[in-house]
Parts: structure tokens; C-alpha cells; sequence
């Protein structure tokens, strides 16, 4: 059955139908439809426009078609319009006459509306718990590391001396920021359309603030052709899923190079690698591989919503069925990493000594050195100088600054003496670099504890 047939004389072509049809993906609202359906019984029947008994009918008949599809005796008709009609006429074959009543003063525009809101708040929250598990995840791995010295990088070029606590901290500050972009766009989505109907509101006297209230929303919306017609909240969702992939992606990207020989920083549980079907000494990354390329899904998201948006006039137009698949598999694809992500990441062993031998093999404690020199009075671009000249000589000669005899340090500034070597020792490197939010140990400690605070 479709709501709308009393102005056809023809049925809809099958093939047609199969097209129009969105109950292959909407169906996952329908809790959110029938909480919607009845606090929107429980308005009508509170502002007079419908019978106490009525209200009673719809409630229970409601209930009883939740309970049913939840415990699997009811099965939702794959070939319904969409999960609105099916429940519609669910109920009305149920209750008769009131069932009929229910959609009194609403269309189902508002209602979709409005499903897919409660839905994605849902979605949201959970989301946000599992970033919360993963900054805590970082934090412990951060713990145990604050002291393992390893090379810090800029254009994949061994830098300076920073600690793998460190770096992870790094991420850590990222998904805050995740954290606070979910909860930024669903305090912007947290306001009821339901009252809008088609477009223009109705002429039955109404109180939307009741089902806003009713429903959990802030408040309802102000308009009612942007009630309907607005989808930013769900661009919002995928632009903040689409940053946090980002995220992921690149945090995948170092995992992947840190599991190499060429790196081996860190060893991945068995649980979380795969082998190769003619390599046998192969252990694969495929997990952090895998999350590394399914960001691509959760960016055509995004642009999916954006260019099905860009042209539409107001209000509601049917490209705007296309709103639901794309930001529900952002949000599937978002949560189907993370709970691979997690526990990966968790499991992981980090290998401090090859780390160590990294960084003590690629001058990273130039910096430090010259620092020395201008610890001396000499200006910071002579320093500087010096110092290259110091590295250029260890290139050549297959030495480090720690092996260079001291006489080739005076030979290039006499204001080099023993201490030096004290200086440019990487623990102590690390250790000085206390600035805010600097690598050494006591501020990795003291970002875990912000973080932490703010994790909660």
C-alpha cells in the first residue's frame, strides 16, 4: 500500500517501485519511527485532535509491532515503500479506524525528518564512546613509553630525538577533537522538525515544543520549509567522520611503516595480521591497511551528501532519500574501523630498542648540538653552520656526533669542548625539551593526565 494512492488510478510499476523504495536501508529507524509516531499520538491526543481511546490503540498497537520485529516474529515487508508505510500499515490492520488517525497533522516528510535525527544521535553517542576507549587505549600505551627515545620526523627525514609516548599523545589530542566535532554537530541536530508536515505546518492546533520535549530534542525548529528540507546536519556528521578517518588513515599509514624491516618499531598481535598464501615468512598489516583505504568510503560520503544537496530548491525533494545510505555507511564504516582499531592497538608491542638505534643513527641531536654552541655565545646561524659542517664530516667519515673525536669538533669552533657529548646524549635531549607540550617524560606524563580529564 502507498500513503499517497487515493490520487492514482494506476499501480505503480513494479520495476519503478523497486526504484522508489527505501526500505532496504530506512528500515533500521524503525524504533526511532515508532518513538516518533508515539509522541506524536500523545500530542494529538493531549491537544484534543484525537480520542484518549484512539491514543491508548495507537500506543499499544505500536508497542506490539516493536516488540515483534525485535524479537524476530515480525518481518519487515521488503517490498513496502519504506519503513513508515509498512509500520502505518502494520498498525492500521491491527487497530482499524485509529490507526488511521495516527498521521493526522504530520507528512511524512517532517517524519523522516525526525527518524533520522533520533537515529543519528544514537549513532553519534556511540561513536563517541568508542573514540573515548581508543584515547584511553593511547593513554596506557602512552604510559609505558614516556621513556623509549625514538626518532620524530618531518618530510619521512629523522628530525629529533621525540618518545613513542610522545607521538602517540600526538593522536590522542587529535580524536579530543573528534570527540568534540561529534558532539559540536549533534547539539546542532538536536532540535525537533516533527510538526513541519509537508512543508507548511497545519491548521490543527498543535504543540510541537510538546513532542520536542517529549523526544529529547533542545527545542523544535523555527521554520517549517528548513524543517524539512535540511540535511546540514548530516554533512556535518560526515565532514566530522570524515576528519576523524583522516585520522585513522594516517595513524594506519605509520603502523604499516613501524611493522616494516625496514623500521620494526612495533610487533602486531597475530590476532590482528594476515599471512600470504605463497610467502611464509610474510605478516601482513592488513587491518591498519584495510582502515587505511576504507577512508575513501567515508569521503565519497561526504561528497555524495554535498552534491546531492547543492541544487535542490526548497522544500523536500526525493533526491534527499539519498541522505540516509551514505551517511549511515560513514557511520558504519567509522564504527567497523574503530572496533578493529581498538583492540589492534591495544595488543601491540613496541620494540624501544630498535627505536633507540633509529635515533641515534640519524644525527637528530643536531639541533642539540648547536644549541651547545649558542649556549656559548656564539649567534644561532653560526651555530647552526658549524654544526652542518660537524654532520657533513660524520657523513663522510661513517660517524656519528656521539663518535666524533673532539678534536674534530674544536678543528670547526673552538668553543666546543668535553661537554658536548653530555649535550648531545639523546636521553638527556629528550629530557630538555620541556617546553609546552615537548616530548620529555614529565610532560608526557602531565598530557596524559590532561587528557585523561578530558576523556571523561
Amino acid at each position: 500500500m502507498q500513503l499517497w494512492q487515493g490520487r492514482f488510478q494506476k499501480a505503480l510499476d513494479p520495476k519503478t517501485n523497486d526504484f522508489n523504495s527505501s526500505v532496504s536501508f530506512d528500515s533500521r529507524m524503525y524504533k526511532e519511527d515508532i518513538d516518533g509516531s508515539m509522541a506524536h499520538a500523545a500530542m494529538l491526543c493531549a491537544q484534543g485532535i484525537i480520542s484518549a481511546e484512539d491514543q491508548v490503540q495507537i500506543a499499544q498497537g505500536l508497542g506490539g509491532i516493536r516488540a515483534e520485529i525485535e524479537n524476530g516474529t515480525l518481518e519487515i515487508d521488503p517490498n513496502a515503500e519504506d519503513i513508515h508505510t509498512f509500520i502505518e500499515g502494520e498498525l492500521t490492520a491491527r487497530i482499524g479506524a485509529a490507526g488511521k488517525r495516527l498521521h493526522t497533522a504530520r507528512s511524512r516528510n517532517d517524519q523522516v525528518a525526525l527518524d533520522i535525527r533520533l537515529y543519528l544521535r544514537h549513532t553519534c553517542d556511540a561513536v563517541y564512546a568508542q573514540l573515548t576507549e581508543l584515547i584511553e587505549v593511547l593513554c596506557k600505551k602512552a604510559e609505558q613509553y614516556a621513556d623509549a627515545v625514538m626518532p620524530g620526523y618531518t618530510h619521512m627525514q629523522r628530525a629529533q630525538p621525540i618518545t613513542f609516548g610522545h607521538h602517540l599523545m600526538a593522536y590522542t589530542e587529535m580524536l579530543l577533537r573528534d570527540k568534540e566535532r561529534l558532539a559540536d554537530a549533534k547539539k546542532r541536530m538536536n532540535v525537533s522538525p516533527l510538526g513541519a508536515c509537508a512543508l507548511a505546518g497545519t491548521t490543527y492546533p498543535t504543540d510541537r515544543e510538546m513532542t520536542a520535549h517529549d523526544l529529547g530534542f533542545d527545542g523544535a525548529m523555527q521554520n517549517s520549509l528548513d524543517s524539512v528540507s535540511d540535511r546540514d546536519f548530516c554533512i556535518e556528521l560526515a565532514s566530522a567522520l570524515s576528519i576523524l578517518m583522516v585520522h585513522l588513515s594516517r595513524f594506519s599509514e605509520e603502523i604499516v611503516l613501524w611493522c616494516s624491516w625496514e623500521f620494526k618499531f612495533v610487533e602486531l598481535d597475530d590476532a590482528f595480521s594476515t599471512g600470504s598464501s605463497i610467502m611464509p615468512q610474510k605478516k601482513n598489516p592488513d587491518i591498519a591497511e584495510l582502515i587505511r583505504g576504507k577512508s575513501g568510503r567515508v569521503f565519497g560520503d561526504l561528497t555524495t551528501l554535498l552534491t546531492m544537496m547543492k541544487g535542490l530548491p526548497l522544500a523536500y525533494n526525493k533526491d534527499m532519500q539519498e541522505d540516509k545510505e551514505a551517511i549511515f555507511d560513514a557511520f558504519d564504516t567509522v564504527n567497523m574501523c574503530l572496533t578493529a582499531f581498538i583492540p589492534m592497538l591495544d595488543t601491540m608491542t613496541a620494540l624501544p630498542e630498535n627505536m633507540r638505534k633509529a635515533a641515534a643513527g640519524g644525527f637528530i641531536n643536531a639541533t642539540d648540538c648547536a644549541d651547545y654552541l649558542v649556549s656559548k655565545g656564539l649567534p644561532f646561524r653560526d651555530a647552526y653552520k658549524a654544526t652542518g659542517e660537524l654532520v657533513a664530516l660524520c657523513i663522510r667519515k661513517g660517524l656519528t656526533l656521539e663518535t666524533l673525536p673532539l678534536t674534530e669538533y674544536t678543528a670547526v669552533c673552538d668553543l666546543f669542548d668535553e661537554g658536548v657529548y653530555a649535550a648531545i646524549d639523546l636521553d638527556k635531549c629528550v629530557r630538555g625539551r620541556t617546553s609546552l607540550g615537548g616530548p620529555a617524560p614529565e610532560n608526557v606524563r602531565k598530557q596524559i593526565e590532561r587528557v585523561r580529564a578530558l576523556n571523561r
